[in-house]
């Protein structure tokens, strides 16, 4: 992954997978975006954005959603107006969760999974998450204002274990 870059206005977080072979329950992986306020960086989200659920101020969108990986590119499109967020946030966890319907899946038994962010035509992070294999959810990436209100990122993929409800709950903890 890349250094650490400054003043980030408007990001793609995007994730592509190939589909299940045939006869398999179905490969469906799911973008998570979870803002946290300036006053607790680090406590509960202030809320989150993913396949069911909208920013309250339109902020950030989730454009892409697919629940098998099938068809060309990116199967998966998040995009993030950091530069437009209200000043009461400090701080944007972006994840990503294998859904568990059908059974336990991880990242190892999903072929050619790649996430990339990028802004504007800038790759600033790219990853095929072979270093958490074994994980069924990973933050991929963190945004952070800084006192003068400029965004910074931080590239970082962590692995988690466990249902996309309890990833997203715990994404951006400390511990994560």
């Amino acid at each position: 992954m890349s250094t650490p870059n400054k003043d980030i206005e408007k990001v793609e977080v995007r994730v592509k997978w190939d589909p299940s072979s045939f006869g398999e329950p179905a490969n469906d992986l799911d973008i998570i975006a979870a803002t946290y306020r300036a006053d607790a960086p680090y406590g509960s989200p202030a809320y989150l954005v993913h396949f069911d659920s909208r920013s309250p101020d339109g902020t950030i969108t989730l454009n892409r959603d697919s629940r098998t990986g099938q068809g060309f590119g990116f199967d998966e499109v998040m995009t993030l107006e950091l530069d437009r967020l209200s000043d009461a946030y400090a701080r944007v966890v972006v994840g990503v969760a294998i859904q568990q319907r059908d059974g336990h899946k991880t990242f190892g038994e999903i072929e050619h999974t790649v996430v990339q962010i990028r802004e504007g035509y800038t790759s600033l992070a790219e990853d095929d998450f072979s270093a958490v294999a074994t994980a069924t959810a990973a933050v991929v990436a963190e945004f952070v204002r800084d006192a003068s209100g400029s965004w910074g990122f931080r590239p970082a993929v962590r692995g988690f274990e466990g249902d996309p409800g309890s990833f997203a709950a715990t994404m951006g903890s400390r511990s994560s």
